[in-house]
């Protein structure tokens, strides 16, 4: 996990992909945010190279309520976990967070965030 004084923010989750298998499938997530090249967005990287970028307010507010923007939806499911959706050509990936995990990173972003504008 990242310190809060780095410029780069690089924290990690377990999501789990929702189906229609009876179980659910663990898979690990970087959870990537660079404040020096796009300070308005977070990356989620998937295993294979898979990578989703979207603007850190839709992950913020989709932990509230559901948000949607472009190809990615984000809700909360209960009170401890949140769904994102990635909608693509060849269908759609739907993942549970804790959201625990999804706001430790969001407070990075911010701390990093400010640590640029304090250099």
């Amino acid at each position: 996990m990242a310190a809060a004084h780095d410029r780069e923010i690089d924290d990690h989750a377990k999501g789990r992909i929702i189906s229609d298998a009876p179980l659910s499938r663990p898979v690990p997530v970087a959870l990537r945010y660079d404040p020096a090249s796009s300070p308005a967005t977070v990356r989620f990287v998937f295993p294979h190279g898979v990578e989703w970028s979207f603007p850190r307010t839709l992950l913020e507010h989709g932990l509230r309520a559901p948000a949607r923007r472009g190809d990615i939806e984000v809700w909360p499911c209960g009170r401890v976990q949140t769904v994102v959706e990635f909608h693509a050509d060849d269908g759609v990936a739907v993942v549970q967070f804790d959201t625990a995990a999804l706001l430790r990173f969001l407070r990075h972003t911010y701390a990093a965030g400010a640590s640029m504008t304090t250099h």
